[in-house]
């Protein structure tokens, strides 16, 4: 049987050729990077009070692309990976909260099945019966994984309503592996939460952007969903660009992106736990802060979490 095999919406954006990443491999060994800046964990943390909270939005940055999400009483994860190496390299910081501090997990949203974005061993020990939410394709391998959870395939464009939330797959640019002969088996998508219809009293929309080159998609999803309030958008594994240019975004890339989605506050993801390319976490935000003042955005638009960092908005 003929496996089905993903593209992007642009046909040129391709995962790298063997001769690419041999060429690729041979410029890293000869680089240098200072890797000692770290982002650092947030002074105060707060697991407890996420374990009992019913009301509240807030938005808690685990690490790489792990938010943990709570809106209108329920708790959502992002990708969730806890792994502590990425290959044969350590994560460069751990995670701002740990497995056990979690609270029961109601739905988790899985980008694509990259190992820095999905870790079964993290996905088994999440508290709770979450439902997951994946792109078209990786619900067979999400279902062995996880054969005691509900597991959702959405593709592009189609969405999944779990209680007061509506859960969108929108485009993103990127490929898909985890084995020697599954390239591109599986989608890759973002994902917009937003409350249900019916459910005006919240006014929250999150938009997490998974992981992607830039790509003309995003303008839609902007002209889709105008009320984004908080967009969660890649910053790091750009270098070299030659290389990482179609599937992970440069930060000078990902604030157009922001704007292209017409978000509210821009929160800066996958950087600063684990080192898969050649930029640096000090490099990233150095070329981040740089493109944000020269556009002349306000830094209350721009927000910087440290790892276990909890950002709350009471609902009334």
């Amino acid at each position: 049987m003929v496996k089905r095999r993903y593209r992007n919406m642009d046909p040129d954006a391709r995962p790298a050729t063997f001769g690419e990443l041999m060429r690729w491999r041979r410029e890293r060994a000869r680089k240098k990077k200072d890797m000692r800046f770290k982002i650092g964990q947030a002074r105060e943390k707060k697991p407890d009070y996420l374990l009992q909270n019913r009301s509240d939005f807030t938005l808690t940055w685990i690490g790489h692309s792990t938010f943990l999400i709570q809106m209108d009483g329920l708790t959502i994860i992002t990708d969730p990976v806890f792994a502590g190496r990425m290959g044969l390299d350590r994560r460069l910081e751990k995670p701002g909260l740990m497995l056990a501090e979690l609270p029961p997990v109601d739905v988790v949203l899985l980008s694509h099945s990259h190992y820095d974005h999905m870790d079964a061993g993290s996905l088994r020990r999440l508290k709770g019966n979450p439902i997951l939410l994946v792109p078209d394709g990786l619900g067979p391998k999400v279902r062995k994984l996880m054969k005691r959870n509900t597991v959702h395939e959405v593709s592009w464009g189609g969405h999944v309503r779990i209680g007061p939330l509506t859960f969108h797959s929108v485009p993103a640019q990127h490929w898909t592996k985890r084995s020697l002969t599954d390239t591109n088996t599986s989608h890759w998508c973002g994902w917009v939460i937003q409350p249900a219809v019916g459910n005006a009293g919240r006014t929250v929309t999150v938009y997490f952007a998974g992981d992607s080159g830039y790509f003309g998609g995003f303008r839609g999803i902007g002209d889709q969903f105008p009320d984004i309030r908080y967009a969660l958008l890649p910053i790091g594994a750009y270098e070299p660009e030659w290389f990482m240019g179609a599937q992970h975004m440069t930060p000078e890339e990902a604030i157009r992106a922001f704007s292209d989605v017409k978000g509210r506050v821009f929160v800066p993801m996958h950087y600063g736990a684990y080192h898969l390319a050649d930029d640096t976490t000090e490099e990233a935000l150095d070329r981040l802060l740089a493109e944000w003042r020269r556009r002349g955005f306000g830094p209350e638009r721009l927000r910087l979490f440290k790892h276990g960092e909890t950002l709350i908005e009471t609902m009334e």
